[in-house]
């Protein structure tokens, strides 16, 4: 039995899909592992990700990606098919809040988040982030003025192309990305940032809930659009506090959170369970 590949699709939503895919798959002499499909009845569109191995004596792996090509010209499906052998190359973005930052590292040392990281990219000095241990990974500092933000987005974007990083994450990286690089890099840019009911926007966000009397906070993981934070949304989670939370424990709670969702959203994305739909996303969890 071969590596692993995993298929993504959607496609307006007609009879015969899934049959055509399985018995496309099963002519090329590959053995479905899992298979999730979910059918959107609002836009009448189809989505399905299928996992599946290549046997001895199956087609390669170019011959069936080109099959499946094939079908969805058929169907006018969009199609990603991905090896699992092929890790995501992820580039981390931070500022100088570096807790998420240091979470998905460690995740990614012990094997939690199988990813190959191309370059930590930071506009302050990496002093700024001393506290966490990058060992032998690339690091750039690329500072960030209101007369050098252009340059400086040039210069992000020449590194994704140089690293061919397959993902970038905004690891609290506190820039807002301009509409051309956030163009360029739709549907593999993941941010996360602070939700609460109410939102919450400017300086001291938690300070801000503290006054007044909220009883959730929580974090949203999305895709970066030209919408600030109002990308489709990959994660979430929120966690119930009381009249007795400071803000500082707001902080520190608000922290777990923001690691945990953002961890979560890479996972989601480097496995690829996210495929996109319109403003919103479907997600396919294990």
């Amino acid at each position: 039995m071969l590596d692993s590949s995993t298929l993504t699709l959607s496609c307006p939503n007609r009879p015969g899909i899934v049959a055509a895919v399985s018995t496309l798959l099963f002519e090329a002499g590959c053995n479905i592992l899992d298979a999730q499909q979910f059918d959107d009845t609002e836009s009448d569109r189809f989505f399905m990700r299928v996992v599946f191995n290549r046997l001895d004596g199956s087609q390669p792996h170019e011959t069936i990606a080109e099959s499946l090509q094939a079908l969805g010209r058929r169907f006018g499906m969009e199609i990603k098919l991905n090896q699992a052998a092929r890790r995501k190359r992820v580039m981390l973005m931070v500022s100088k809040f570096d807790h998420c930052l240091a979470d998905l590292i460690y995740r990614w040392r012990i094997g939690e988040l199988p990813m190959e990281i191309t370059a930590v990219v930071s506009n302050h000095a990496r002093e700024h982030i001393a506290s966490t241990d990058l060992g032998a990974l690339p690091f750039q500092h690329l500072p960030v003025t209101r007369q050098t933000k252009m340059e400086q987005e040039a210069e992000v974007w020449r590194l994704v192309q140089e690293t061919q990083t397959d993902l970038v994450v905004l690891a609290r990286y506190m820039q807002v990305l301009s509409d051309g690089l956030s163009a360029k890099l739709a549907g593999r840019c993941i941010n996360i940032h602070h939700s609460f009911l109410p939102g919450f926007k400017g300086a001291k966000p938690y300070h801000q809930a503290h006054e007044r009397g909220v009883k959730l906070i929580g974090a949203t993981a999305h895709y970066v659009t030209s919408d600030l934070d109002e990308g489709p949304i990959i994660e979430q989670d929120v966690e119930r506090i009381s009249h007795r939370d400071t803000p500082d424990d707001l902080v520190r709670r608000g922290r777990d959170i923001e690691r945990r969702v953002l961890a979560r959203a890479v996972r989601l994305h480097i496995e690829d369970r996210v495929v996109l739909n319109g403003k919103k996303t479907v997600v396919f969890t294990d």
